[in-house]
């Protein structure tokens, strides 16, 4: 029910467990490889905390990376990004409203070939996105949100 320009529904949900999903666990643990200067800024004690969420992807049972159309075209591309957003939001609303806890992971676009390959996603199509799933061992107290985030003009 996601909105999309021209109701394209650009995106495309590639679930991954078992066998798939701890092959897409490897393939994004080789993305901390490559985020030495990431990591570098966080606290040492973060650092393998970091390695080792991306290698497990948190311990979750299911991956799901989300695709669109490639495209050249910049408005093109930007569209079916905003459309895939919007599908991943209310992904991990309806998962919420079943207590199932989601993250969406950030992968290195160097492992992107790698990760597309391991979950078979058809030539034509780039990754936006990947999210991990499961049962959350815990419940922490959500985050305060920004209040100054509108500008109005009259």
């Amino acid at each position: 029910a996601a909105p999309s320009p021209e109701n394209t529904q650009p995106w495309r949900f590639h679930v991954a467990t078992g066998a798939t999903r701890e092959a897409v666990g490897h393939v994004m643990g080789l993305s901390t490889v490559h985020l030495r200067e990431y990591l570098e800024a966080l606290p040492l004690d973060r650092h393998e905390v970091a390695e080792r969420f991306f290698a497990t992807l948190g311990d979750a049972p299911i991956a799901v990376a989300l695709s669109v159309p490639s495209s050249r075209d910049d408005l093109m591309r930007l569209n079916n990004h905003l459309a895939a957003g919007c599908a991943l939001q209310n992904l991990q609303l309806a998962a919420f409203a079943e207590g199932i806890g989601c993250c969406t992971l950030t992968f290195s676009f160097w492992v992107s070939d790698r990760l597309a390959g391991t979950l078979q996603v058809p030539d034509g199509r780039e990754i936006v996105s990947l999210i991990s799933m499961g049962h959350p061992a815990e419940s922490p107290q959500p985050t305060g949100r920004l209040g100054d985030v509108v500008a109005y003009f009259d």
